[in-house]
C-alpha cells in the first residue's frame, strides 16, 4: 500500500513540475507603442489666397469769409468727396509661429507678412450751386502693397491630426492715398497725399491638418480693419496768376477694410512626440 501511494505521489508531483515548466516558458509580449502626432514646435509655411477689400476716401473743405468758394459750394464739395472703392487681388506670403499642445488644446503664436495687393480709385464731379455751368472734380486714389500680421491662435483637436481654430491680433500696412480736387470756374486746384504706416486689427478662423513628417496643410479667413488716417492741406490756388487761399482748409481722410480666405502648408521642426498604446 505505502509502495502503491508512493507511486502516485510520484506521478503528481512530476505533472505538477511539467505544467509549471510549460507555465514558465510561455509569455506575452506587451503591444508596440505607436508614437502619435504633437503640435508643440516651431514651424514655417506659405501661403496663397485672395483679398477682397474697400475703403472710404474722404474730401471735405470749410467755408471761410476771405476763402475761395461761395457759402453753397462747400456741402456739394464735401458730399462728392465722399467716395468709396472697392479692391480685389491675389494674395500670399509667408508664415512662421509656435505651438503649445495641452492635452486637446493648442495655443500658438504666429506671425506673417504677404503681398496684398489692394488697389483703387475714384472719381466724382459736381456743378457748383452758385455758379452753373461751371463744376469741380474731386479724385481719391488707395493702395496698400503690403501686409503683415501678428496673431494668437487657440484651437481644439477634433483628432489628433486635426485642428481647429480662431486666431487674432494686430494688422500692420502701409496704406497710400492721393487726393486731388480741381474746378473749372477759375481753374482751381488742391492736391495732398497720405502716407502712414496703421497698426489695426485682425480675427479669424481656420483649419489645419497634419499629414506626417511635420507636414500640415492649412485654410484660413481673416477679417482686417486698418482704421482711418488723415491729413490737412492749405495749398488751395486760382486764377492766373495764382492766388493762394489757405482759409479754405481741405481734410483728407481714407480708412482700409479687407476680407482674406487663404490656403496655406507649415513645416514643423522637432517637438515632443507622445507614446500610445
Amino acid at each position: 500500500m505505502k509502495k502503491f501511494l508512493l507511486a502516485v505521489a510520484s506521478v503528481v508531483l512530476g505533472t505538477a513540475s511539467v505544467q509549471a515548466a510549460d507555465l514558465a516558458a510561455h509569455y506575452t509580449k506587451a503591444p508596440m507603442m505607436a508614437p502619435a502626432y504633437n503640435w508643440t514646435g516651431f514651424y514655417v509655411g506659405g501661403n496663397v489666397g485672395g483679398q477682397w477689400g474697400s475703403s472710404d476716401p474722404s474730401t471735405s473743405t470749410v467755408f471761410s469769409p476771405t476763402g475761395y468758394f461761395a457759402a453753397s459750394s462747400v456741402p456739394a464739395i464735401n458730399t462728392v468727396g465722399a467716395q468709396g472703392i472697392n479692391s480685389s487681388s491675389v494674395t500670399g506670403g509667408f508664415t512662421a509661429g509656435y505651438n503649445w499642445q495641452v492635452n486637446h488644446a493648442v495655443l500658438g503664436l504666429e506671425g506673417d507678412i504677404n503681398y496684398f495687393g489692394f488697389k483703387g480709385s475714384a472719381t466724382g464731379s459736381a456743378l457748383y450751386p452758385c455758379c452753373a455751368p461751371t463744376g469741380f472734380t474731386v479724385s481719391s486714389s488707395v493702395s496698400a502693397d503690403w501686409l503683415a500680421t501678428i496673431r494668437g491662435r487657440i484651437g481644439f483637436l477634433a483628432a489628433p491630426t486635426w485642428l481647429l481654430y480662431a486666431t487674432g491680433g494686430a494688422a500692420i500696412a502701409e496704406v497710400k492715398g492721393n487726393f486731388n480736387f480741381t474746378d473749372t470756374f477759375a481753374g482751381a486746384t488742391e492736391s495732398s497725399a497720405i502716407r502712414d504706416t496703421r497698426l489695426g486689427w485682425t480675427a479669424g478662423v481656420g483649419t489645419e491638418y497634419a499629414f506626417g513628417g511635420g507636414w500640415s496643410l492649412k485654410a484660413e479667413y481673416l477679417y482686417v480693419d486698418l482704421g482711418r488716417a488723415s491729413a490737412t492741406s492749405t495749398n488751395l490756388a486760382a486764377f492766373v496768376p495764382a492766388i493762394a487761399f489757405p482759409s479754405n482748409v481741405y481734410t483728407h481722410s481714407v480708412d482700409l477694410k479687407s476680407n482674406i480666405v487663404r490656403v496655406g502648408v507649415n513645416y514643423k521642426f522637432g517637438g515632443p512626440v507622445v507614446a500610445r498604446y
